[in-house]
């Protein structure tokens, strides 16, 4: 082998390589067989998603979510099939890279203006149930003795947006892909009792009335598929649009704050990995993982775009409102797509037996965690929900 064939072989990544690849130029046709595996194994998903959710249970859109089955897959796959080193680097671009990308076109998801829709004391009845379950969540996880990160992941998910919200978190804190899996696998069991349980248990306990229902299912289901798909089932079950309405608006809400909670989850995590004293000497915002501020940014430019439009221009000079919604519903979609197939590679990148080392412990926590934001939310609807409108 030459000396210019081995410089060429020991190459370091430059920035960009690092950031947007995750190998050399010359190495990205090792990334395909990965790559298209993932792609292969998130259409699949996707598909069976519909085809459960719509085609078997009737919804209007599915309450199953193709991350939950796209990892379950994964998982099955790579236990009984032993993943070929060939699919290595190119799994690992899906879990590292494409994730990242995903996450920052999620923003596009979250406008600021859907927290004035709910009005004054609606809003503190979704930051009481938040801070109520990461709160709790965090200190049931720390009962179980689990790892620090599992809790934080579940507590997230249980309290802001499920699966959106844990696969975006995971990389800020810099959790391992078991962890991810686990927390979402979590997070989608409970949410799916939920789903089909909450309707009928809160008609009974708010008596029938719409909007403390919508309110209830808006702030106590994991995911916003599944607050939509409760919502519906209580709206074709009892004859009342305004809980859907409600639980739409309400989940939204909730959705905002992951602006909030995840970059404060990166910066605590960040401190407490370089000291306290680092934490002091360094500029916060440079401990934002760069996918952050880029998610924060898309959110700020769909705000912008609907404050435009809000005083009946264009928005950004541009596009009419049927013509920004497109836009944003397409990056809204394939951020989707993207989750999918980076959940899909984490999927393929684990094995499912790394999971007995934490046992039944992480759905207990999940259980906690599912009653207890449950609870606070009852408790705070039952003081302010009498004095929202909507």
């Amino acid at each position: 082998m030459s000396n210019k064939t081995i410089t060429r072989h020991m190459r370091k990544m430059s920035a960009w390589e690092k950031n947007l690849l995750g190998v050399t130029v010359d190495k990205v046709p090792t990334l395909v067989p990965g790559l298209v595996a993932a792609i292969l194994l998130a259409w699949l998903s996707i598909w069976l998603s519909k085809f459960i959710g719509v085609t078997l249970l009737d919804f209007e859109k599915t309450p199953i979510s193709p991350v939950m089955l796209a990892i379950l897959l994964g998982l099955i796959i790579s236990t009984v099939i032993p993943m070929p080193k060939v699919l290595k680097l190119g799994l690992t671009f899906a879990v590292k890279k494409v994730l990242r990308l995903g996450i920052i076109m999620l923003g596009i998801r979250l406008t600021i203006f859907d927290v004035f829709k709910l009005g004054v004391y609606g809003v503190p009845i979704v930051v009481i149930c938040i801070l109520g379950a990461l709160f709790f969540t965090t200190r049931i996880n720390k009962w179980f003795k689990l790892p620090e990160r599992m809790g934080t992941l579940i507590a997230v998910g249980t309290s802001i947006c499920g699966v959106s919200a844990i696969v975006a978190t995971g990389p800020a804190i810099e959790a391992e892909d078991e962890e991810v899996a686990y927390a979402v696998a979590v997070i989608t069991i409970f949410g799916l009792l939920a789903t089909l349980v909450y309707p009928y248990v809160a008609h009974a306990i708010f008596a029938g009335n719409a909007l403390k229902v919508g309110l209830f299912l808006g702030t106590s289901i994991h995911d916003t598929s599944q607050v939509v798909g409760s919502a519906t089932v209580y709206t074709d079950v009892f004859l009342a649009p305004l809980a859907l309405d409600t639980a739409t608006v309400t989940k939204l809400v909730r959705n905002v704050f992951m602006a909030a909670v995840i970059p404060f989850m990166a910066l605590y995590y960040t401190r407490k990995t370089q000291g306290e004293s680092a934490g002091k000497k360094t500029n916060f915002l440079k401990l934002l993982p760069l996918f952050i501020l880029g998610f924060l940014t898309i959110a700020v430019i769909r705000s912008i775009g609907d404050a435009m439009l809000n005083t009946g221009g264009n928005a950004f000079g541009l596009w009419d409102a049927e013509s920004w919604h497109d836009i944003y519903t397409f990056v809204k979609m394939w951020a989707g797509y993207f989750l999918v197939i980076a959940l899909a590679g984490v999927g393929l990148n684990t094995n499912f037996r790394t999971f007995k080392v934490l046992g039944i412990k992480p759905f207990l926590v999940g259980l906690g965690a599912a009653l207890v934001v449950g609870i606070m939310s009852y408790i705070a609807i039952s003081l302010l929900g009498s004095f929202v409108t909507l």
